[in-house]
């Protein structure tokens, strides 16, 4: 099974007409908190319980739309999503990133640094450090830059990132539970900055 794709336009128009549309975020509750569209629903590619989704529609048909930080982390989820079966499944391309751009509708709330970025920084700072003990101490900490090449090009090969996935469960990553309580439930107008605080 195969899933399809659509623009924030087209979901912000899909929304003006069917008030009940289901939104998943898979981006982490830090990177939701931050901003959100207005009507999704916080669920972390981590964390993505395809069973516990599948209850919470009671078997409806209706399509299951998804969207992350750009695309890539949509992407994965719907293909996880369609090889446990789910038929109906879009990702909006571009992800929130692309939604903003647009002008429509988001929930702002406290600024983070984004995973891509945190990726970067764990990457290069293993890097700094392995060419440094390297030169420095013995020549065999260098195999801890070439490790990091390699895991680099892995998941540029694959579209998957392990250390993006690790630093995603770090406990700057998360969000408190009183605050995290209110963000896994949807908001429907900008205004509502509260569920996000």
């Amino acid at each position: 099974m195969s899933f399809t794709a659509i623009s924030p336009k087209q979901l912000f128009d899909l929304k003006q007409a069917n008030a009940g549309l289901e939104l998943i975020d898979v981006r982490t509750p830090v990177e939701f908190r931050e901003v959100h569209v207005t009507f999704a629903r916080n669920v972390p590619l981590d964390r993505l319980d395809v069973a516990e989704l599948t209850a919470g529609r009671d078997g409806s048909s209706q399509p299951l739309y998804v969207i992350c930080r750009s695309g890539g982390r949509g992407k994965q989820a719907c293909e996880k999503l369609c090889a446990a079966g789910f038929t109906n499944v879009v990702n909006i391309e571009g992800g929130t990133q692309a939604w903003d751009q647009a002008g429509l509708p988001v929930v702002r709330g406290k600024k983070a640094i984004s995973l891509e970025r945190q990726v970067r920084i764990a990457a290069g700072l293993l890097v700094l450090i392995g060419s440094t003990l390297g030169f420095l101490v013995d020549p065999y900490y260098i195999g801890i830059a070439a490790f990091v090449g390699a895991g680099l090009t892995f998941a540029g090969i694959t579209d998957t990132c392990a250390m993006g996935m690790m630093l995603a469960r770090m406990p700057w990553n998360q969000v408190a539970a009183s605050a995290n309580a209110g963000a896994t439930t949807s908001c429907e107008t900008p205004a509502a900055k509260s569920c996000c605080s």
